[in-house]
């Protein structure tokens, strides 16, 4: 067989920029499936039920507290 000139030896690949992109991927899918719930939440209530826009936007508001409060980064802690 043909040898690979490659130069790649396996277990030895810097991850640095690796760690970068799938942290900033997990903070976006965090905070845009909290986006997506408030929206989602807030039309449901405000279209589909007698609650209205008020009945929808106070719920959404909670929830969008609640998870902010629940989503952020707390410090020292290992991921």
């Amino acid at each position: 067989m043909a040898e690979h000139g490659s130069g790649y030896v396996h277990g030895h690949m810097d991850v640095h920029q690796n760690e970068g992109a799938y942290a900033v991927f997990l903070n976006m899918a965090k905070w845009g499936s909290l986006a997506v719930a408030v929206i989602v939440l807030a039309a449901t209530l405000w279209f589909c039920t007698p609650a209205g826009f008020l009945g929808g936007l106070i719920p959404s508001v909670v929830v969008l507290a609640l998870g902010i409060f629940l989503l952020r980064s707390k410090p020292g802690a290992a991921h």
